[in-house]
């Protein structure tokens, strides 16, 4: 998979979205954890994966995974410097997610070749993405940026946007997003709860998988 969506651009970004209706955001402590964890993901049917890098063991977790498990498509998210888009890159990630969007991390992003999810939470962010090419996005933190009814007010105006909402979206109200035509797929935390890592208790995670199939029809 990593080969496949490597140097695809903002095509490589609809493919990315389409993978799995939801995407693992991941915070990892142990790097010990990320492949176990990657492997219970695949034999739950979920095939991708935001490792984000918010602890130390970001990198190095995602490197692991990167390569040890081809199977899943394994992304960097919470890159917020160029120097981190040039530390996933050389680790191996399939993507780039970006939190917000500044102009110079953007092109960092784009420049790598890699697909990137690039973070927006208003109208005027969006718009400003797809002036600059990106018809992709990362919508960041969801809840609390307007949740299901901001993005269905914003289909209106912005009809050729697919979005990725992230931050705040759980098992409760992961239907509510998946159910509005601009939204392909959503970033959550539950499938990954903080709990079972720390337990290592990868058939829970691989039994949170599964259920990610039946919120497709």
């Amino acid at each position: 998979m990593t080969g496949e969506l490597r140097g695809t651009g903002v095509a490589g970004s609809r493919e990315v979205v389409r993978i799995s209706p939801v995407i693992p955001v991941v915070v990892i402590d142990d790097v010990a954890a990320a492949v176990p964890l990657a492997r219970a993901l695949v034999r739950g049917g979920v095939r991708v994966v935001e490792i984000t890098l918010r602890t130390p063991a970001g990198l190095p977790a995602l490197e692991r995974v990167a390569a040890e498990v081809p199977e899943i498509c394994v992304g960097a998210g919470t890159v917020t410097t160029p120097s981190m888009v040039d530390a996933v890159v050389a680790a191996g990630a399939s993507f780039i997610v970006l939190p917000g969007s500044p102009e110079g991390l953007l092109s960092a992003a784009v420049d790598s070749g890699l697909p990137v999810l690039p973070g927006a939470s208003t109208i005027t962010e969006a718009m400003r993405l797809v002036e600059l090419g990106q018809d992709v996005l990362k919508f960041f933190p969801a809840e609390a940026s307007g949740g299901p009814g901001f993005l269905a007010a914003l289909r209106g105006p912005l009809p050729d946007i697919e979005f990725c909402p992230t931050g705040g979206i759980s098992r409760g109200n992961v239907r509510d997003y998946l159910a509005l035509p601009n939204v392909v797929c959503v970033g959550g935390s539950w499938l990954t709860p903080a709990d079972a890592l720390a337990a290592k208790d990868w058939d829970r995670v691989e039994s949170l998988a599964r259920e990610v199939s039946l919120l497709v029809p």
